[in-house]
């Protein structure tokens, strides 16, 4: 099935909750006019829906593979990338100086998501080229910049992140890789990384690989971690490529889903030790890995956002094509499925939680905008707590939703779903491995609550509800049932938002355990309750559009209706999360390890 970027759910989202103007004056940012803005989305929705998205599902059938070290991509990827670095896509947000276009991140998040909806095999390249351009960016020498930023950002070169190793998952306090100095500021590096996304391929000149390692003197656990660049061909002084560095993939991995994008186990130093140059300073690499991380974490939740947008798209083409059964109200023969209940309460399902996380995550993306751009220093420091807070929730809350908005999609396809050239199915595997890279959503849920919710004692979290609970005023000042329902149950929510909170701060030092069991669940609540505020603000805003009888009547009714499903179907969990969370974390722990 074809994608149509969603635009005007898109434009409606950036202008009227994420609120364009505002950003648009911030220092650097005045090139994004709302005109400029639209014309970059459509371009972009022109090249993902035309070059991109047809490779979908042909590279799930026919994906990338390795022959001799050398990985061939899958049919149609090599040119689309061409097109994509030559039409200056990697380069949306970043800097004018090194080739990029300087627009704002809340202008790049809907470019990401249309991309991710296109492909999400293809858009990972993107996604770890533009962590890579950030690491270099905070954490790089001038060398580094002037050597490897224009092409990163012009698509010319790809980056990567290389952290995981066989024996160091998520505990990277566990990596062995070697850097051993050369004397003349350079390092040998040995060791062995796997799950590389995009670690070796045939679409770029060149493969900037970021590569967690240990000098000879580091201390143990992460304090002793390094980072370094090391290409996979080393840059000559003028920038020319020269000789291949001693960096070779043995293998790809063989995966459930997102098969056309290589997952590379990469071996350094097999043939006298690959020559890496330290990023900043020795026993920082953490520290500015996280940079890497952060940005590729709002990065696969926007991959969760996107998907979810495909699969709803794919749904509701095949429910008003699918003729099955009569109309329940009575009919002369069958109807399409779209008129029965059930298929109808998938769809607005799925509708409705695309949507809630969409808003969430251009909102999280312009108060990200405003923390590095704003020129007053106590500001941008306050937006970017905020920003912090909600990145584990865009990350883990919006991967979650798109694995059970594919997994709705294929219910809607009924059994054609369970077949592969539908396509329903693809989404279904490509979606479950965004709650597990990048952290998965237990350790999206862990840095919720130590660093996002203790460390502060909730004081960003309930600055958030103080702001849910002004929307919440303003429903109570609206006409009509629908308001009113949303009120009732954002008030619920948000004052099950707030008791989780405070159970947190509170029994963290004296029972960690307990606040453990239900942090993925405070999560998910944390979620459910931003994403219906957000919802509810879109509501009051359709409101008043179809008060002034402005735009597109039947757009904003569709906002109103929405945003009530949302309320009554997904927002009316919080209490019992909230009961999970509080009351129920004994049974979590009930058993010993035998009695399992």
């Amino acid at each position: 099935m074809s994608y149509q970027a969603p635009i005007k759910d898109m434009l409606f989202v950036l202008n009227e909750l994420a609120d364009l103007s505002t950003i648009n004056q911030l220092p650097g940012c005045e090139d994004a006019t709302a005109d400029t803005v639209e014309a970059v989305l459509e371009e972009n929705a022109k090249f993902c829906g035309e070059v991109v998205a047809p490779l979908n599902h042909p590279s799930d059938k026919e994906p990338s593979f390795w022959t001799d070290g050398q990985v061939t991509t899958s049919k149609g990827f090599k040119e689309a990338f061409k097109g994509f670095a030559e039409a200056g896509w990697q380069g949306v947000q970043h800097p004018a100086d090194f080739g990029g276009q300087g627009l704002p991140k809340l202008v790049h998040t809907p470019c990401t998501e249309m991309l991710n909806s296109a492909s999400l095999s293809f858009a990972l390249v993107a996604l770890l080229t533009d962590g890579a351009i950030e690491a270099l960016l905070t954490a790089g020498s001038d060398e580094q910049k002037a050597t490897y930023l224009e092409p990163l950002i012009t698509g010319k070169w790809t980056g990567t992140m290389n952290l995981t190793e066989p024996q160091a998952g998520s505990d990277l306090a566990a990596v062995r890789t070697r850097a051993v100095p050369n004397g003349d500021g350079t390092y040998k590096i040995f060791g062995t990384k796997i799950f590389i996304t995009y670690g070796e391929h045939d679409m770029a000149e060149n493969i900037i690989h970021l590569v967690l390692a240990r000098t000879p003197d580091a201390p143990p656990g992460v304090k002793g971690i390094s980072l370094f660049i090391v290409p996979k061909f080393l840059v000559n002084a003028d920038g020319s490529l020269g000789a291949r560095n001693d960096a070779h993939c043995v293998s790809i991995e063989h995966k459930l889903g997102i098969k056309a994008s290589p997952t590379a186990v990469l071996q350094f130093g097999d043939h006298g030790g690959a020559i890496g140059t330290l990023v900043g300073e020795e026993n920082r690499g953490l520290e500015y890995m996280f940079i890497m991380m952060n940005a590729a974490r709002f990065g696969v939740g926007m991959q969760g956002i996107g998907l979810a947008e495909r699969a709803y798209q794919q749904a509701v083409a095949y429910a008003k094509d699918r003729v099955q059964s009569k109309d329940l109200a009575g009919s002369a023969g069958p109807v399409a499925i779209i008129n029965h209940p059930d298929v109808r309460r998938m769809l607005m399902s799925m509708r409705s939680q695309t949507e809630a996380a969409r808003a969430l995550a251009y909102v999280g993306a312009g108060i990200s905008d405003i923390a590095h751009s704003h020129p007053d220093a106590e500001v941008r420091k306050q937006n970017l707590a905020v920003y912090e807070y909600l990145v584990p929730i865009i990350k883990g809350w919006s991967t979650e939703m798109s694995e059970n908005v594919a997994r709705d999609g294929v219910q809607v396809h009924g059994g054609m779903g369970f077949i592969e050239e539908t396509g329903a199915a693809q989404h279904y595997r490509d979606a479950k491995i965004l709650p597990i890279y990048e952290g998965t959503t237990a350790i999206q849920a862990n840095d919720l609550v130590g660093r996002k919710t203790v460390r502060d004692g909730g004081a960003v979290a309930k600055a958030l509800i103080a702001q849910v609970r002004a929307t919440e005023a303003q429903l109570a000042d609206a006409q009509g049932a629908d308001f009113a329902a949303i009120r009732t149950q954002l008030v619920a929510g948000s004052a099950a938002l707030e008791a989780v909170v405070d159970f947190v701060v509170a029994n963290t030092k004296s029972d960690i355990k307990a606040v453990f069991a239900g942090s993925v669940l405070y999560l998910r609540l944390a979620g459910i309750v931003l994403g219906g505020w957000q919802m509810a603000r879109a509501a009051l805003i359709a409101q008043q559009k179809l008060n002034a009888g402005e735009g597109d009547a039947g757009f904003y009714k569709a906002k109103i209706a929405t945003a009530r499903f949302f309320a009554d179907h997904v927002l009316s969990q919080a209490g019992s999360l909230r009961t999970a969370i509080v009351d129920g974390y004994a049974g979590v722990l009930a058993l010993d390890n035998e009695q399992f």
